[in-house]
């Protein structure tokens, strides 16, 4: 399984977005955190910043959408230019459908759960989705602290991904750094959302690669990596 270090813009400087893309051109994906302060208490950007971005940047971009009416409102955002976007299911009145339009639109289709929504009701699911986001905070804010009780998650569904032999990236979202990133490697996720931890670095290049050894030494010796 190929680990993935994706930076998040919302701990970039928004007055140089198009530089601090430039930034962290190593990484395989740039997280962009869309917020409407409905479904989460912050205003983060929209459509326009996104279509801007995607004409700034060679690395492609993953929409993370934390609003409300994702039905209405995601399949614009593959429109703009993104490669991956990724709704709330909380937010999603038909997560199904949602995700089928999403892929036949031409991007990855992704669903992300909050702290508090368990996995295993979603478990018919998982085939119509390219990925599936973990939060490991509380959704609406960068620089949180990383919450540990979201680690059996993680590894329980990392256990339904393998049971139904799916190619879905599992991706977390919240705290990860260097003091976090081999817990959530270790569990089964393989696809990380690092802000702060990048961007907050001297050298956000540098951070990505550093990072993405850390993941890669332990996915190699994880118990739910052997035979993938």
């Amino acid at each position: 399984m190929a680990v993935q270090i994706n930076p998040s813009i919302l701990s970039a400087d928004f007055a140089r977005l198009a530089e601090e893309a430039k930034a962290v051109e190593g990484a395989d994906w740039l997280h962009v955190d869309v917020m409407d302060n409905h479904f989460v208490p912050n205003l983060t950007l929209g459509v326009p910043v996104v279509e801007s971005l995607a004409r700034a940047t060679d690395t492609p971009l993953d929409c993370h959408l934390m609003i409300e009416d994702a039905d209405r409102w995601a399949p614009q955002y593959v429109e703009a230019g993104a490669g991956s976007v990724t709704f709330h299911v909380e937010a999603a009145a038909a997560p199904v459908r949602l995700a089928r339009e999403i892929r036949a639109k031409g991007a990855r289709a992704s669903m992300a759960l909050k702290p508090a929504t368990p996995i295993e009701p979603y478990e018919d699911l998982l085939g119509e989705l390219d990925m599936l986001l973990i939060m490991t905070v509380e959704p609406g804010f960068g620089g949180q602290a990383f919450l540990d009780i979201m680690l059996p998650k993680i590894r329980r569904t990392r256990e339904l991904i393998n049971k139904h032999g799916l190619e879905l990236w599992l991706q977390v979202d919240g705290g990860v750094s260097a003091t976090t990133i081999e817990r959530c490697a270790e569990a089964g996720a393989d696809v990380f959302v690092a802000g702060s931890a990048v961007y907050g670095a001297s050298d956000p290049a540098q951070a990505v690669r550093a990072l993405r050894t850390q993941a890669e030494a332990v996915t190699a010796d994880a118990a739910w990596a052997c035979g993938h």
